[in-house]
C-alpha cells in the first residue's frame, strides 16, 4: 500500500529546472533507497517530501488523498520527519531538552523536568537506543545524535523518516546499530527514504532503490532486482567497468618525510613518507588520528615534537600558508567548514589559494582566472549554472568537487586528499580516482585518507594503519587485504 506518491514534479531555481516531471511512490512500512548522481535532483525531492521546498507544480498523494506539504511544520503534522546530513542539534541543551524541544511536559510555563527525563528513558529504551536523557548534546558522538534525532521523529506521530546520507560519518559498528533500529521501525509500520551513495549499504537495508538521473525518474529496483551493476548503469546510464583506476606511475625520490611527530595531547611518534609519483593510504577507525596527522604536517595543528623534511631538507610549517609555500595541498574531510567559503562564487572558491600566480602588481587576471577554473570544472564534470554561483547553493557532492579543483588548480607537488569522495557518486568517484592517478602518473605525491576500504586498497601503493594516535603497521600494495587491515587495527596493544 502506497504510503506517500508524487505525480508529474517540476521544480526550478533561479530559472534552471531541476526536477523534470518526476514521479515517486514510497510504500508504507518499508526502507526505500533514493540514489542518483551528484546533481541528479535527490536534495530537492526529499525536500518536497519534507515541505522544505514546494514544487512547482505536480501533485502529491498522502494515503491517495492529494495533499500539500506547504512547510517543514505542515509536513510534521502529516507524520513526516527529515533528519539532515548536518545534524543540527542544540549542542548545550541535554539529549531530553532536544527531542521534546518547545513541547516539554509541564504546567504554568514550568518545564516538569522529572518527566521529560522519564518520557525521554522510556522512548529511548523502547528503540534499543542506550543513552542518559540528562547528557548534553555536545558530549555525544555523532552517531549518538543521531540517533537522537531519530528519538526526536518518533516521539511524534512520526509515518515516514527521511535520512540523508545517514551513514557518511559512522563506523561499520555504528552502522549495524543504525539498520537494527531502521529494521525496527519497519516492524512498527513506519517508512524509511534512505539516501545514499553507498550501494553495499543500499543492498543490505533497502527493499526498492529509486534512480534519479538530471532531475528526471528513471527506474526504481526491488529488492531481488537491487545488483551493484543495475544501480551504476540507471546512475550514469551505462556500465561503469572499474571503479578504481589506477594507473602504473614512475615512482621517484622521497617527496615528504615524516619523523617522530607527536602533538601535544594525542600523536605518538608518526613516521612515514611518501615518494614521487605515489599514493600513500592511511587506514583505520574513525578516530584513529588519520586527519589529526595531515592538520599537524599541514600547519593547522602544533607539533610538539618531531620533524618534517621535504626533498630530504626539513622544513618548518607553523601554518597552512607555510605549507602552501612548500607545495602542498590538503583537501580536508570537513569541506563546509574547513575547505570552503560558501557565500562566494565558484570561480572565487576555485582561485582563492593561487591568486599570487594569477595576480600582476596586486591586480588579478580576470580572464586567467575564469579560464583556469573553469578548466577544472568541466574536468571534474562540476554541476553549477555558472560559475558565479555562489557554493552553498550546489549540491554536497558538487561542494566537495570546487574544494579538490582548488587544490589541483594550484598545482602542488604533494597532495593530500582527506576522504575525497564522501558524498560523491559513484560516476564522480571515478573522475577524481582518474584525477589522482594522473597526478600521481605526473610525478604529484599523494597522500589519501578514506574511511572506505576498497578506496584505499584500489588506489593506493602502500597503507599505514593507525590506531588510537599511532601507526601500527606499514602494508605494500601486494599484501594489503581488508582481513588484514582490521586484524591490525583490532589487534590488542602491546
Amino acid at each position: 500500500m502506497s504510503l506517500i506518491e508524487l505525480k508529474d514534479i517540476h521544480k526550478s531555481f533561479y530559472g534552471v529546472e531541476v526536477l523534470h516531471g518526476v514521479n515517486f511512490v514510497l510504500q508504507s512500512g518499508s526502507v526505500h533507497a533514493l540514489m542518483g548522481e551528484n546533481g541528479a535532483g535527490k536534495s530537492t525531492l526529499m525536500k518536497v517530501i519534507a515541505g522544505v521546498h514546494t514544487a512547482d507544480s505536480g501533485k502529491v498523494f498522502l494515503d491517495n488523498k492529494e495533499i500539500e506539504i506547504s512547510s517543514p511544520a505542515k509536513a510534521r503534522e502529516l507524520g513526516i520527519a527529515m533528519i539532515h546530513q548536518e545534524l543540527s542539534s542544540e549542542l548545550e541543551m541535554s539529549v531530553a531538552e532536544n527531542i521534546y524541544l518547545g513541547r516539554e511536559p509541564g504546567r504554568f510555563g514550568m518545564v516538569d523536568y522529572r518527566q521529560l527525563y522519564h518520557q525521554t528513558d522510556e522512548l529511548l529504551k523502547n528503540l534499543g537506543i542506550h543513552l542518559n536523557p540528562r547528557t548534553k548534546m555536545k558530549r555525544l558522538r555523532v552517531a549518538d545524535q543521531q540517533m537522537v534525532e531519530i528519538a526526536k521523529a518518533l516521539s511524534a506521530d512520526v509515518r515516514l523518516i527521511i535520512m540523508d546520507e545517514p551513514t557518511s560519518s559512522l563506523t561499520d559498528t555504528e552502522v549495524d546499530k543504525l539498520f537494527d533500529i531502521i529494521n525496527n521501525l519497519k516492524k512498527r509500520g513506519v517508512s524509511i527514504l534512505f539516501v545514499s551513495h553507498k550501494i553495499n549499504e543500499v543492498r543490505r537495508i533497502a527493499d526498492r532503490v529509486h534512480i534519479l538521473r538530471d532531475g528526471e525518474y528513471i527506474a526504481t529496483l526491488k529488492k531481488e532486482e537491487i545488483t551493484e551493476e543495475a544501480i551504476i548503469k540507471s546512475m550514469v546510464g551505462r556500465t561503469l567497468e572499474n571503479i578504481f583506476v589506477k594507473q602504473y606511475a614512475e615512482i621517484g625520490e622521497i617527496a615528504l618525510e615524516v619523523r617522530n611527530l607527536c602533538t601535544k595531547n594525542f600523536l605518538k611518534n608518526i613516521s612515514f613518507n611518501v615518494r614521487k609519483g605515489e599514493i600513500v593510504g592511511f587506514a583505520g577507525l574513525v578516530g584513529a588520528g588519520r586527519s589529526e596527522v595531515m592538520r599537524a604536517v599541514f600547519g593547522l595543528d602544533a607539533i610538539s615534537e618531531g620533524e618534517i623534511l621535504i626533498d630530504g631538507k626539513p622544513v618548518r610549517i607553523n601554518s597552512p600558508s607555510d605549507a602552501i609555500k612548500h607545495g602542498l595541498g590538503l583537501v580536508p574531510e570537513d569541506r563546509k567548514h574547513d575547505g570552503l567559503i560558501l557565500g562566494m562564487s565558484v570561480m572565487k572558491n576555485g582561485s582563492i589559494v593561487m591568486l599570487d600566480k594569477l595576480s600582476k602588481h596586486g591586480l588579478i587576471n580576470d580572464a586567467l582566472e575564469y579560464e583556469t577554473i573553469e578548466s577544472y570544472v568541466e574536468k571534474l564534470s562540476i554541476k553549477t549554472p555558472s560559475m558565479e554561483k555562489e557554493v552553498k547553493d550546489l549540491s554536497g557532492g558538487n561542494q566537495q568537487k570546487v574544494v579538490v579543483a582548488k587544490w589541483l588548480a594550484n598545482n602542488p607537488q604533494i597532495l593530500i586528499v582527506d576522504e575525497p569522495t564522501r558524498g560523491i557518486d559513484v560516476a564522480a568517484k571515478k573522475e577524481i580516482h582518474n584525477l589522482i592517478s594522473n597526478l600521481a602518473k605526473s610525478g604529484v605525491a599523494i597522500i589519501m585518507i578514506s574511511s572506505e576500504m576498497p578506496e584505499v586498497l584500489g588506489m593506493c601503493d602502500r597503507i599505514y594503519v593507525m590506531h588510537e594516535g599511532r601507526i601500527r603497521s606499514e602494508l605494500c600494495r601486494e599484501e594489503a587485504t581488508q582481513e588484514k587491515i582490521m586484524k591490525v587495527i583490532l589487534q590488542e596493544d602491546a
